[in-house]
């Protein structure tokens, strides 16, 4: 932007210098090289309050708090051309009050997960998130539990079933976890050739019976026993139909990338993306402890080198939950601090 102040009294521009200062700005704004090189110089340089030229992570958390204001000025416009149309005037005032306040409210979210955000850029550093990762250093999923050991807190194995439930307040919930026989090949990153083969596990959601949530994860584990995870489908169901796929993102699509869901060897301290897809999927897990914490649930006791975590996304930065895991066994119970909810194992078969 070109700001001239003038002031009554001092020097005068001369014609000959105006017509000067417009050529130049007309070559400024026709030239692509000259354009390109301010475009550049702006989005390296001191930016919005980062100052160096890799403070990437910091600089993306800025990047989606814009899409965020964006997106809710979007709604907040649309909210007030509907309110626009109501006949009533009372009705059209509440309207208008009611989108006021839902874009206050989502302003304040926005700027809860930008500070959300730059505490991960603390916690994990300023470097892009772009995992460097090669299929040859991957395993067969029909390996995994033969030739192959599972990876001990998340073990992959080809027939295993979990059972979990919930006690919610709309009723219970019953969460089943099949480690099915299918597999789907995702190349990552997008048009590299590079095919990872996962293994699908089926998470069915149940209340009261009636099917709310029918997932299939992709997960694929690599030569030194880490699990990692490329992406889901996610099918919510409403009243027994298909209502919508949210959740769902692969990686290599739309720039997601695949993260860790369980480290082969889980210590104290370890923070890690479990998936990026950003601004739809950012789970981070925490290891809060590993062999210092007991637990218990209907399908048994367990007390040898249980494995607790903390799990939170930036994309809710108020939500986050407790999963305790147990050798061999795998993930035996969830916990919500706020609520005090429990999502307790109740069984688990094997092939």
């Amino acid at each position: 932007m070109f700001t001239a102040k003038v002031r009554e009294n001092s020097q005068r521009l001369t014609f000959k210098v105006v017509i000067a200062l417009l050529a130049s700005l007309f070559v400024v704004v026709l030239s692509p090289g000259l354009f390109s090189i301010a475009v550049s110089h702006a989005a390296e340089d001191d930016v919005d309050g980062f100052s160096g030229r890799h403070m990437f992570c910091s600089r993306t958390a800025q990047a989606a708090f814009r899409a965020c204001r964006n997106e809710i000025r979007d709604d907040f416009w649309i909210a007030v051309g509907n309110c626009n149309n109501l006949s009533d005037p009372a009705a059209r005032a509440e309207c208008m009050r009611e989108a006021k306040e839902e874009l206050k409210s989502a302003k304040e979210v926005c700027s809860d997960q930008l500070n959300a955000r730059q505490e991960i850029c603390h916690e994990l550093g300023q470097g892009p998130y772009d995992p460097q990762i090669d299929p040859a250093d991957f395993i067969d999923p029909d390996d995994i539990g033969g030739s192959v050991q599972a990876n001990l807190y998340f073990p992959l194995i080809s027939g295993t079933v979990w059972v979990y439930e919930a006690e919610t307040e709309e009723g219970t919930e019953t969460i089943t976890v099949t480690v099915t026989d299918d597999t789907k090949e995702i190349e990552y990153p997008s048009e590299s050739g590079q095919l990872f083969t996962c293994r699908v596990v089926r998470d069915v959601v149940e209340l009261d019976g009636e099917t709310t949530e029918d997932t299939d994860d992709w997960y694929a584990q690599d030569t030194e026993g880490n699990v990692w995870y490329f992406g889901e489908i996610s099918r919510n169901f409403e009243d027994g139909e298909l209502d919508n796929l949210e959740g769902s993102w692969k990686s290599g699509r739309d720039s997601a990338k695949p993260g860790i869901l369980m480290f082969a060897d889980p210590q104290e301290g370890d923070i890690y993306r479990q998936e990026f897809f950003l601004g739809d999927a950012e789970d981070m897990a925490e290891v809060v402890s590993r062999g210092e914490e007991s637990v218990s649930v209907p399908f048994g006791t367990y007390s040898d080198d249980v494995l607790k975590t903390k799990d939170f996304t930036p994309i809710e930065p108020d939500v986050f939950e407790f999963k305790y895991y147990a050798p061999g066994v795998g993930l035996v119970l969830e916990v919500n601090p706020d609520t005090g909810e429990r999502v307790e194992l109740i069984n688990k078969t094997t092939p």
